[in-house]
């Protein structure tokens, strides 16, 4: 299959190729940001340069709603949607270009893995999660500030408002636990200490779970553009257009719950496997700081309230754990009035009945 013909089944239609100039500018500006933002990943910035000089770039037509900028692995290129003004095409080029930096091929030239994304012959895994890493250190390069929106009924903070919101919150609230090092490092090397690092804090289970639903998310996110741009394609009055409204809008609640179910997932794994290494009161303290700072990243909406339960539920467990360690790691109990009452009618009862023993022994004597 030709470079062409895998285009153009994305609906990307090239138009022209930027000259030379265009280019160097592009990546001379890029990896100067890059070496800035993450010098320990990128400390030769001429190094970097040179590499991403050797991308192609072209202008090209898009469908609506589709990424302003692709990068296609097959050809080493760029296609930038032809309504994006020159001065603008710098900050969709750096997602793009970190996707360039990322990618391993094999011998024959077969892409195998992309950050924390990996190609298989049969299926991809990952591409959720991968997305959302390039789109959290895209913002980061870019310096945009944390915004709380809201999308599909979901209220939270994201530092990428436009672009993988829900998936840039969700990937914010992992580097949180386990530390944003780990996160870059992984995106940009391709290598498995950011899964390795998140099992270790949760379980395998858990972790390709949340990779499944990122995966989820963005496919969903997908699929309403596409079917956005069938609906806007026939009459409102057509049969079909009510058929295309209910299918978005099922997309939409597999996007609600499957966020949902994610953020649930990461903070209930990674706190409760967390809680039983807590061995001084040094470790609950730190135990307690991190997860009052969790509860401002998180999503919420009118009807969830998973995260307060938990919270609540955790600051009790800590109030005992607290007193159980300052107390030398000795157990207390409280007991109820009627606990009290019924150990204390037990103990009556043992001691009316050595009463009674001692009675009956003097009576025989007798």
């Amino acid at each position: 299959m030709s470079i062409e013909t895998d285009l153009k089944k994305d609906g990307i239609e090239v138009i022209e190729k930027l000259d030379t100039l265009s280019v160097n500018s592009i990546a001379e500006t890029i990896a100067k940001k890059l070496s800035s933002s993450f010098p320990l990943f990128f400390p030769d910035s001429k190094g970097l340069f040179r590499k991403l000089s050797r991308l192609n770039m072209y202008t090209a037509k898009m469908p609506e709603g589709m990424s302003e900028a692709n990068y296609f692995y097959k050809n080493s290129s760029i296609y930038f949607n032809e309504h994006i003004p020159f001065e603008d095409i710098e900050e969709f080029a750096i997602h793009e270009c970190i996707h360039y930096l990322q990618e391993i091929k094999d011998r024959r030239n077969y892409l195998t893995r992309m950050g924390l994304c990996d190609f298989t012959e049969f299926k991809i895994y990952g591409m959720g999660l991968n997305e959302a890493a390039v789109q959290f250190i895209t913002s980061k390069v870019i310096d945009i500030p944390t915004d709380y929106v809201k999308y599909f009924g979901i209220d939270f903070p994201t530092n990428s408002p436009s672009y993988y919101p829900l998936e840039c919150n969700l990937i914010n609230q992992m580097a949180y636990l386990i530390g944003e090092y780990i996160l870059f490092d992984s995106t940009f090397n391709s290598n498995d200490n950011f899964r390795k690092t998140f099992i270790s804090c949760s379980s395998s289970k858990t972790f390709y779970k949340i990779q499944y639903l990122f995966d989820v998310i963005l496919y969903a996110e997908e699929n309403i553009i596409k079917l956005n741009n069938k609906y806007l394609e026939i009459d409102e009055r057509n049969r079909k257009s009510i058929s295309i409204a209910k299918k978005i809008e099922a997309e939409k609640k597999k996007i609600y719950n499957s966020f949902f179910e994610t953020q649930n997932l990461i903070f209930t794994e990674y706190f409760n496997k967390q809680f039983k290494n807590i061995k001084t009161l040094e470790d609950l303290d730190n135990y307690r700081r991190k997860l009052s700072g969790y509860k401002k990243l998180i999503g919420t909406s009118n009807d969830y309230s998973s995260f307060d339960d938990f919270y609540t539920e955790k600051m009790s467990a800590l109030e005992h754990k607290n007193n159980v360690l300052e107390n030398g790691g000795i157990e207390t109990y409280l007991y109820s009035d009627n606990k009290k009452s019924g150990f204390l009618s037990i103990f009556s009862f043992i001691r009316k009945l050595f009463s009674n023993k001692s009675s009956y022994e003097s009576n025989n004597e007798k």
